[in-house]
């Protein structure tokens, strides 16, 4: 899409705030008013629009697509998006270690396991952790106490949080990032422990290298869209 704009402002005054092109409201996709619950977040999304060349590019607007995703689809897709948020419980990647080789075991426990202690000590969900294949059922008060927690993040959060546990595979690392416990690059390496552990041993593909950097950069835009958002403890409606 060709940019068709000169200029990017915010707009002043109280409450949501509106990005201006060339003085005019922008829009989202589906053609309703983009309007940012914080000046910080506006700021940042009128930087993205400012930055670009003469054609548009989306990929470059990550916190953009993270803003219409909330303004288009909450709270209308609230429950769908605390139902994909909450599955992820049910077999999170910090659950699931490897049997061999040993190094990679050790790595995964001293790594992991700080982090479902926290799980356990902040929201009172205690995750059992196996080394099978298999799904291993979770207990059910723990489950309960996740989905509770998720249920209390307010609709422009809880898109960031469902954009981190996609990234991460773990509501876990996807609960710290929105708390404000835990940064996007500790989070990337957390999610990617196991095949970072090969990289170090056998290096990395170009195709590889590929697909972890969109990792990361989906991961830092799900963060900094949190903290912009006024980051700490859980925002509840």
């Amino acid at each position: 899409m060709k940019r068709v704009y000169t200029s990017v402002a915010v707009e002043e005054g109280e409450g949501p705030v509106a990005v201006l092109l060339d003085g005019r409201p922008l829009r989202t996709p589906a053609r309703l008013p983009l309007r940012l619950p914080t000046r910080p977040l506006a700021l940042a999304v009128a930087e993205e629009w400012a930055a670009q060349g003469e054609t548009i590019d989306p990929h470059g607007m990550p916190l953009t697509r993270l803003a219409t995703t909330a303004t288009d689809l909450m709270p209308a897709r609230r429950t769908d998006a605390v139902a994909e948020v909450v599955a992820y419980a049910a077999t999170d990647l910090l659950c699931y270690r490897a049997e061999s080789p040993a190094d990679l075991a050790a790595r995964q426990h001293a790594r992991w396991q700080p982090w479902l202690d926290w799980a356990a000590a902040t929201f009172g969900a205690r995750l059992e952790v196996t080394r099978a294949l298999d799904p291993t059922p979770q207990p059910a008060a723990s489950l309960a106490a996740l989905e509770a927690a998720v249920a209390g993040v307010a609709d422009w959060p809880l898109v960031g949080l469902h954009a981190a546990t996609r990234a991460t595979g773990s509501l876990i690392l996807g609960l710290a990032l929105l708390e404000g416990a835990l940064e996007a690059e500790e989070a990337f390496t957390l999610a990617q422990l196991e095949e970072l552990f090969e990289i170090e041993r056998w290096g990395e593909e170009r195709e590889q290298q590929r697909r972890l950097a969109g990792l990361r950069r989906d991961l830092a835009a799900a963060t900094r869209f949190l903290r912009l958002l006024g980051g700490g403890p859980i925002a509840r409606p």
